[in-house]
């Protein structure tokens, strides 16, 4: 996690003139989860401070119609942050920001602020926290002479190889190094299974501040990618062939006591809320994929034998499932949800996974038995027997389970569902339209 302070304005009026601050650069993200910035002279320090800091929200995806785009960044001054780069004009600040209405309420359309909204209900219903541990994983090419990436990778290392074979050792120690100096706590980074591909464990934080920390995660590996001529792509599958990148998530609930997922005296230590909100993410995951797995690329990572889940089951043991409980106790105890992959917008997923846990909860949903076998082993009969239901395939079949779960559109909230929907059904159809090279390949001649 990257470290939280609880700031003042003077605080902050203090580190800009300690630090030599120039600008600052106010962030929020948009409905496919990219991140915004309006960046601003330090002169515009206590307009910001004050929430009089305006900006046209018509042309962010997802937000408001022209005629009603005057908006407002409200900073959130526990995210205040000084890049451990600078200019030759001074340092450069930023601070994650909540978009407002001209009438002072929460904007809806705000990812972050839906989260928000979601995190009230989990408090109302007598929980204290939501904690995500995330796992992202990214790719690095190798640019061209003008900046843009290549196909090529930097590597052809292999799962927790070391140099000569990680040529992205290098990168991805100098990424760890700026993390930490930005206050993440990094747990582990290591060349994963493909070549090229990287993941990087930082500590888990509160549901609000984990998605800030994997926007930030984000900016900073593109960003110090750049440095050595590579280029960071999270997209799930950019090669055929190899594995695609995740982005598992591990989460846990707490209350006044402690990890409500935990009990010493319960079967596999495992408390019976643990097990109700486990039932209600394998109840809505088929629909919460739509927002995990946002993109017409992610179906191509969700396919049997690249060790991404494609099953709908979970185990105290096995990986192959969606769902898996890690071996750790005591405070440590999470469900992993293997699913997940970085293109998601972290504010929407993590809002559509906690709605579906409170639902088994309120509903005491429990899950199905585990499997504790290797579900790619098992043919279409011994599934079906094991009650084990697959994936959405495409993007198109996630929509329409989204569509048919009212659970999911609260998650989401009436004006972001509605804008996610029609984005995501047009980026579909659009896609579906195009005639690939692997189509004329395969009939051009035969036909």
């Amino acid at each position: 996690m990257a470290t939280r302070h609880d700031y003042s304005k003077d605080d902050i009026r203090n580190m800009v003139k300690d630090e030599d601050v120039k600008f600052l650069r106010l962030m929020f993200t948009d409905l496919f989860g990219t991140i915004k910035n309006v960046e601003v002279p330090i002169t515009q320090l206590d307009k910001l401070l004050d929430n009089k800091l305006m900006f046209d929200g018509s042309s962010i995806e997802g937000f408001v119609r022209i005629e009603e785009s005057d908006m407002y960044l409200y900073p959130d001054l526990s995210t205040w942050m000084i890049f451990p780069w600078s200019t030759d004009r001074g340092k450069i600040a930023r601070v994650i920001c909540q978009v407002y209405r001209p009438n002072g309420e929460p904007y809806a359309a705000d990812p972050r602020n839906n989260l928000i909204r979601v995190l009230g209900d989990m408090k109302k219903a007598g929980f204290t926290s939501f904690n995500i541990g995330p796992e992202p994983e990214f790719f690095l090419f190798k640019m061209d002479e003008n900046g843009d990436p290549t196909l090529h990778l930097n590597d052809k290392g292999s799962y927790f190889d070391m140099a000569p074979m990680d040529l992205g050792e290098n990168c991805r120690r100098e990424i760890v190094l700026t993390l930490e100096e930005m206050g993440f706590d990094v747990e582990a980074a290591h060349h994963e299974v493909a070549p090229g591909q990287h993941e990087i464990d930082f500590k888990y934080a509160d549901a609000l501040a984990a998605a800030d920390n994997i926007q930030t995660f984000k900016l900073v590996v593109k960003t110090v990618a750049r440095k050595y001529g590579l280029y960071a792509t999270f997209m799930p599958k950019p090669l055929s062939g190899i594995n695609g990148s995740g982005m598992h998530l591990n989460m846990s609930l707490f209350n006044d006591k402690g990890n409500t997922f935990y009990d010493k005296d319960g079967e596999l230590e495992i408390s019976q809320e643990a097990y109700y909100f486990l039932g209600g993410l394998l109840k809505h995951a088929r629909s919460f994929t739509a927002v995990c797995n946002p993109i017409v690329n992610s179906y191509k990572r969700l396919v049997p034998g690249y060790e991404a889940p494609v099953y709908v089951a979970w185990s105290g043991s096995n990986r192959s499932p969606l769902i898996r409980i890690p071996s750790a106790r005591g405070n440590s105890t999470r469900l992993e949800l293997r699913s997940v992959d970085p293109t998601a917008n972290p504010y929407l997923a993590i809002a559509c996974v906690l709605e579906a846990g409170l639902d088994g909860l309120r509903n005491k949903i429990e899950p199905e038995h585990s499997i504790d076998r290797n579900i790619y082993r098992m043919d279409a009969e011994e599934r079906q027997k094991s009650h084990i239901t697959n994936l959405p395939d495409t993007l198109h079949n996630a929509l329409k389970d989204l569509s048919a779960d009212e659970t999911m559109k609260k998650a989401l909230g009436q004006h972001l569902y509605n804008s996610f929907i029609e984005a995501k059904n047009l980026e579909y159809d659009s896609y579906r339209t195009q005639v690939s090279g692997w189509e004329r390949d395969q009939y051009l001649e035969k036909y």
